[in-house]
């Protein structure tokens, strides 16, 4: 069975984590994507840490399933060959910062003039259509001016950043989702479109019941540390050998919880007779509850809560997932030959259809310029040609 977006061909300019991530998505769902860097060191994130014999990591972390060509961006040559590929091509993704893309003649625009059935996925800090859309912004920067900062965290601590660049992930995961209906419409009008996207606006379209509760009720929600900051019993329990999460969500479930810690009258209490009220209570609930957990290890109590329907796991470092049978099992990871490194394992997409279930990590990340040679026979140029554009070094060829 063919790939879902098989034959589809992606100019990739983006660099560092957002668009990356979103040509990451487009590659495993079978598109071929051109990922272009900048000569003479290549995108910026190869020199970023830590390192596996010479390999960046953080590279490793987001380019599986693409192809490498280097150009020399400062060359006037070297734009012109961006032009052309992007006239044969039907996505041109970049996140460069506002009015870079410009001041190349590489606007959507210009691009547009050369291929009007060209998709073209612009992904920024801030977005554009306010005062702030021609600051550089950056994932910690977006997490903070969202209001997801605010949420993240305890009372000692303040507001704290979420643990991975998820403003770069999720713009990614926005554009990608964007690129594909762009296809789709693409089919009946025959006809390209600007997709936009930023940091920020990605990370408030997430912000959900905590930013309706703002928007309808006024209410600004506080850090919210390991509670659900809207329903009790739910978040982060204490367990004789430590934390777990449990959720009793539904008054059902607060009921059968109380008859597995051996406290049945607590569903009758009127500081617990529903959410509100537990909400209202939630301290001392929790002390009530942990006082129970603290009897027995989490594992025992998340295989007990299970069993009742409840949700309850215990929480992992990465070392621990990365061992789980169940993780390793179901195809989360997966492992492929690299060129120097030999064989790797990488994180595979999360998605299950037919066309792609154990088939989303094809290829490793490449070598800075492997396929520079071969990408630009496949796009038509001669031989002569090729070894010229070597020869001036505007390509650049491992």
């Amino acid at each position: 069975m063919k790939l879902p977006l098989e034959g589809i061909k992606v100019l990739d300019l983006s660099r560092a984590l957002a668009g990356p991530f979103c040509t990451m998505i487009l590659a495993d769902l079978g598109a071929e994507v051109i990922k272009v860097e900048p000569s003479p060191s290549g995108e910026m994130i190869r020199g970023w840490g830590p390192f596996k014999d010479g390999v960046s990591v953080y590279y490793l972390s987001i380019h599986r399933n693409k192809k490498s060509l280097v150009v020399n961006f400062r060359d006037p040559v070297g734009l012109n060959l961006l032009k052309d590929l992007s006239s044969k091509v039907d996505i041109v993704v970049e996140n460069f910062k506002p009015g870079v893309m410009k001041s190349m003649g590489m606007a959507y625009e210009d691009l547009r003039a050369l291929n009007s059935r060209l998709i073209f996925s612009s992904i920024s800090g801030l977005g554009r259509g306010g005062p702030y859309e021609d600051w550089p912004g950056v994932d910690q920067i977006a997490q903070g001016m969202s209001g997801l900062m605010s949420l993240t965290g305890k009372k000692e601590s303040g507001p704290v950043r979420v643990g991975i660049p998820i403003g770069d992930v999720v713009a990614g995961m926005w554009s990608a989702m964007g690129i594909q209906a762009a296809l789709i419409q693409r089919q009946s009008t025959g006809q390209g479109q600007l997709v936009e996207t930023s940091l920020l606006a990605s990370l408030i379209g997430m912000l959900n019941v905590q930013g309706q509760r703002q928007l309808t009720l006024g209410e600004t929600p506080d850090v919210v540390g390991n509670d659900h900051p809207v329903i009790c019993p739910y978040g982060v329990f204490e367990a004789s050998d430590g934390p777990f999460n449990m959720a009793a969500a539904t008054d059902d479930m607060f009921a059968k919880l109380c008859t597995l810690i051996g406290l049945p009258d607590l569903v009758f209490d009127e500081r617990y007779i529903n959410n509100t009220a537990r909400m209202k209570n939630r301290d001392e609930l929790k002390t009530i509850l942990n006082f129970k957990f603290m009897q027995r290890k989490k594992m025992e109590w998340t295989l007990d809560l299970v069993k009742l329907g409840l949700p309850a796991g215990p929480i992992f470092n990465l070392e621990q997932v990365f061992a789980d049978p169940h993780v390793n099992q179901s195809g989360m990871t997966q492992e492929v030959d690299h060129p120097s490194l030999g064989r790797i394992r990488l994180l595979a997409n999360p998605i299950r259809m037919d066309s792609l279930t154990g088939n989303s990590v094809r290829t490793a990340p490449p070598l800075l310029g492997a396929d520079s040679l071969n990408l630009l026979k496949n796009f038509g140029y001669s031989e002569l040609e090729i070894q010229k554009l070597i020869d001036e070094k505007v390509v650049f060829q491992s």
